[in-house]
């Protein structure tokens, strides 16, 4: 009994420094600008001090129903968030699966070098590759100067408002919406507007995030690949299946946990996006580049709206938690219903016995 207390109190030792960095830098800042998020603080002292008052539910209010430009700012920048996390979290993780399952070819020749090429961009600055891609994306970059040798005149992509969908419409001949999309709202945007897709200079940041956080989630896949058992593989190719069914039968399923981090860290990237928007287009064009995450250091540092500023962050907190346990329960280990067990064990007798024969 002694040692075990004596134990206890060694671990609780050893992890007192770590227990007391994360309260102090973490912990207690979050109590605070929770705080903050239900008070009326200005900035100036101390937000638990005397003349700071409790208003409740007011500054969420103003962003969610408020009816003014604090909610269509916050529904502006949602919709783009959205538009964003869509393209980008699929598009990431395919990219970097792909990539995984080249680099992981026993056949292939230099694959070091294929690895570091890939996860470069990841370990480069993010302010530093956002300037890059501000030539990059020019009226005069090497991007439009591509398009124009293929006949395309490209556009001014962090200067284009304009949404890629609404974009495509137009070019069929659809300018506007059904009344039922142009007179409906939600958080101060029209529903036309919140289908209107992600603007030109969105898409470049899209393109951006994607050529950035590839080669990261790339090495977790290789990790994974490289942990798996060859057996099942092998198993599965005696038994006729092919490349693309041992993919999707067999290896995939696998990668799940995998699958899962690689999900929920590139979902909660995408949702914190903040230090390309703040270097790029602080939100321009037309608040088109607009996210949460920035408008919440706009509402706060900027507008000296504490509250408000504090209650996106909060709000922003949930919405990833909501996704995050979504994907979860998407992603979960299913049980094979009846009817499967059945039919499998059919199909297994009869490959039995006609290899039997």
């Amino acid at each position: 009994m002694v040692f075990g207390r004596a134990e206890a109190a060694s671990g609780w030792l050893f992890t007192a420094p770590v227990l007391i960095i994360l309260g102090v830098f973490l912990v207690i800042p979050v109590i605070m600008a929770l705080w903050v998020s239900f008070s009326d603080w200005g900035g100036r002292g101390s937000p638990f001090s005397s003349g700071v008052h409790f208003v409740g539910l007011k500054n969420y209010s103003t962003i969610l129903n408020g009816g003014g430009l604090a909610e269509s700012d916050f529904g502006t920048a949602l919709k783009n968030n959205v538009w964003y996390v869509i393209f980008v979290v699929p598009l990431q993780t395919a990219l970097s699966l792909v990539l995984a399952l080249l680099v992981n070819r026993a056949l292939l020749r230099g694959r070091g070098f294929f690895r570091t090429a890939y996860y470069f961009p990841s370990v480069t600055s993010s302010v530093a590759i956002t300037v890059l891609w501000l030539f990059l994306f020019s009226t005069t970059g090497t991007v439009n100067q591509v398009l124009a040798w293929a006949g395309i005149k490209g556009p001014n992509w962090f200067n284009e408002p304009s949404g890629l969908i609404q974009d495509g419409l137009s070019a069929v001949g659809v300018q506007n919406g059904p009344a039922f999309l142009t007179q409906n709202s939600f958080l101060g945007v029209s529903f036309w507007d919140w289908l209107g897709g992600p603007s030109v200079a969105m898409f470049a940041f899209i393109v951006m995030a994607i050529f950035t956080t590839s080669g990261t989630f790339m090495l977790l896949f290789v990790a994974a690949l490289q942990n798996l058992s060859p057996d099942i593989d092998e198993a599965a190719m005696m038994d006729g299946a092919n490349a693309w069914k041992r993919f999707w039968r067999v290896t995939l399923p696998q990668l799940r946990p995998t699958l899962f981090t690689v999900l929920t860290l590139g979902l909660i990237g995408c949702w914190q996006v903040f230090d390309q928007i703040y270097t790029g287009t602080q939100g321009n064009p037309a608040k088109t580049t607009l996210t949460p995450a920035y408008l919440s250091y706009q509402s706060a540092f900027q507008n000296q709206a504490w509250g408000q500023g504090a209650a996106i962050a909060f709000i922003l907190f949930v919405i990833i938690v909501a996704f995050t346990l979504l994907q979860r329960w998407i992603l979960r280990d299913k049980k094979v219903s009846k009817r499967r067990q059945r039919a499998y064990s059919r199909e297994t007798a009869a490959r039995a016995k006609g290899t039997a024969r």
